[in-house]
């Protein structure tokens, strides 16, 4: 009896973050939300931190492991199921252009936020996480980069926080970009390389590429998202390359010897084994995009709930204190990260991209 009703306890904090979840999902599919191209997971994180806010103290603190089992194993499954919606076939339709420019922009993004949180003088972990989510996936990429940076809940709510800011301004800025002619030394490819190198969400891509081009005439929409997923595949070396990189900067001893430990993201390499299988199911079943493939759309579900729940966990967990103790420094990092994504990638789509024509 002993045995069985911690477990009983777990699985209350885990059904708790389901119904939120299943919420998250209702709320996402109302008309006014969907307008601003809010996915389930950002719904998640909000409705998590009004819980935290308002009735957390009355939550039994006995379910709180199965809040904290929602941002561990539920989010690593999701990180790695999220790879059942990329194939490699997707690089090699979009070509060099795209793939140089997304390396150039994650790369250069993670690099000025690191250095820039240092000139302000932030927490090192706050920082590299918004650096992280405004350099690949938004969202997804805090996610996945959480179990190695090993930084508190709070701090990845935060990163998420300001990746919903800065993505949802961008997403309505560049189709006003787009009409006002603002982008008119840019070829229709370019434009779609540029939208989907520089915006935080996949779901921000979608909504900027169907605002400039709806019907996908152009290609915009369609490569432009595609641009996007090459962002997303990047996820896995980044978070091999950060958590070697951590082991170096901590110099954390191991269990018996002095060597450094290094937290080798292993749910990453089984994402790029995802997007591999995918491939070749792709292949096997003669489908011409991952939507086509069978099971793809359970899989896809399955996998968008899974990151609503860790999201809606990681704001359970997450204060209105927290966010004082914070204070404005990391909005403030994550704007500049924003006009370096405009500014930046506008001249890299510019003078870059004809340069590998």
């Amino acid at each position: 009896m002993n045995i069985r009703k911690p477990q009983g306890e777990v699985l209350h904090g885990i059904l708790l973050m389901v119904l939120f979840s299943f919420s998250a999902f209702y709320i996402a599919e109302l008309p006014p939300v969907r307008q601003l191209s809010l996915s389930p997971l950002i719904v998640g994180i909000i409705l998590g931190m009004l819980y935290a806010n308002s009735l957390r103290n009355r939550l039994p603190e006995t379910w709180v492991p199965g809040i904290k089992f929602c941002t561990k194993q539920a989010l690593r499954t999701g990180i790695v199921l999220y790879g059942f919606r990329l194939t490699l076939t997707d690089v090699a339709a979009v070509g060099v252009p795209a793939i140089a420019v997304d390396a150039i922009v994650v790369a250069g993004t993670l690099l000025l936020g690191a250095g820039l949180g240092r000139l302000l003088r932030m927490d090192a972990d706050t920082a590299l996480m918004t650096a992280t989510g405004s350099s690949i996936c938004g969202a997804a990429a805090v996610l996945g980069a959480e179990p190695v940076v090993r930084c508190e809940g709070h701090k990845t709510a935060i990163a998420v926080s300001t990746v919903v800011i800065f993505g949802t301004l961008s997403m309505f800025l560049y189709p006003i970009l787009y009409r006002s002619g603002a982008l008119d030394g840019l070829t229709d490819a370019a434009v779609a390389v540029y939208t989907g190198s520089t915006l935080h969400e996949v779901a921000h891509v979608a909504g900027a590429g169907n605002a400039m081009d709806p019907t996908d005439a152009l290609g915009i929409a369609g490569t432009a998202t595609i641009t996007k997923m090459i962002r997303v595949m990047m996820l896995a070396p980044v978070l091999l390359l950060m958590g070697f990189a951590l082991a170096r900067l901590r110099k954390s001893p191991a269990r018996a010897g002095g060597k450094r430990r290094v937290a080798i993201p292993w749910f990453a390499f089984n994402f790029l084994l995802v997007i591999c299988l995918n491939t070749a199911l792709q292949q096997l079943c003669g489908a011409e995009s991952v939507k086509e493939i069978p099971l793809n759309g359970a899989i896809e579900y399955i996998d968008t709930f899974l990151l609503t729940m860790a999201m809606t966990a990681l704001g359970a967990e997450t204060s209105i204190e927290k966010f004082k103790q914070a204070g404005a420094k990391p909005f403030l990092l994550a704007a500049l990260l924003w006009v370096w994504l405009v500014g930046g990638g506008y001249l890299l789509a510019r003078y870059f991209i004809p340069l590998l024509a």
